[in-house]
């Protein structure tokens, strides 16, 4: 009978403690159409806490269940590193970018100025950029540099985990070529430079984000990411570059987003007054 009693009571204790996981839907204005994302928020037994928020981008051909789905540890990382995940959705292959070619894909402008919003006005966040970080995996991977770094005032930190950091390299794959053209088009070649990290970085020195950048040696991604890596440093911008075996896989996400948060964590900490 104690020994039930006592399996109960830790039963209980890992309820009580278990991270809550939500399904948002939030209507976008920009493409006329409501999009759901995935929060999941920390539980420490403290009413009035408020969260710093890391916001983690699904890769191409996913969606904003992918993370959740394939790493349900997400919840104790949320735990571990008491901060809020947000997955918002990025659709099939916008690159989170607000297309110059087809009005209809507006993600930058979903994410910046919707989903943020929502998320700010519906949780108990901590709404200043120190607390506020931007990540994802492949498509998402170049999102989280390319949003982290075009809204320097609303994110103090970003990364990238396998990022497809040069949209040229990926030669006309995974859609880039119907979110901004033709490159043999003089008018959309200039799109291929300015919407891809490693070409729009030279703009972005200043910033004073925090940065992770995280690629498998056997990737195909790996060479861009290494690329990014030293034209960084030739740029002297600060950042922390990982490379280790692994693949374009969840295998590899699996393991490098706990280095990600974790990363996040002491650069929220730091921050903390």
């Amino acid at each position: 009978m104690k020994k039930s009693v006592l399996t109960l009571c830790i039963v209980l204790l890992a309820l009580a403690g278990q991270a809550k996981v939500d399904t948002l839907t939030i209507h976008s204005k920009a493409m006329h159409k409501d999009i759901n994302c995935v929060v999941i928020t920390p539980d420490n037994g403290k009413a009035n806490e408020r969260w710093p928020v890391v916001y983690l981008l699904h890769g191409y051909s996913g969606n904003y269940a992918n993370w959740i789905k394939r790493v349900p540890a997400l919840q104790q990382h949320a735990n571990e590193y008491q901060l809020m995940i947000v997955c918002p959705d990025g659709g099939f292959s916008s690159w989170y970018f607000d297309s110059p070619v087809d009005k209809n894909i507006r993600y930058e402008t979903h994410i910046i100025k919707e989903v943020i919003p929502v998320i700010d006005s519906t949780y108990k966040t901590k709404k200043e950029k120190q607390y506020r970080a931007i990540t994802g995996l492949s498509m998402g991977g170049h999102g989280g540099l390319f949003l982290g770094l075009r809204n320097s005032n609303l994110f103090g930190a970003c990364g990238s985990m396998s990022g497809g950091v040069d949209l040229k390299s990926t030669g006309y794959k995974f859609d880039i070529e119907k979110r901004i053209g033709d490159s043999t088009n003089n008018t959309n070649n200039k799109y291929w430079k300015d919407y891809s990290v490693i070409d729009m970085i030279d703009k972005y020195t200043n910033t004073g984000s925090a940065m992770i950048i995280d690629c498998g040696t056997e990737d195909f991604f790996y060479k861009i990411n290494s690329n990014l890596h030293k034209k960084m440093l030739e740029l002297k911008i600060p950042h922390e570059y990982i490379e280790r075996p692994g693949k374009h896989d969840w295998d590899y996400w699996r393991n490098a987003v706990q280095y990600q948060l974790l990363f996040f964590s002491n650069y929220f900490k730091a921050n903390t007054k």
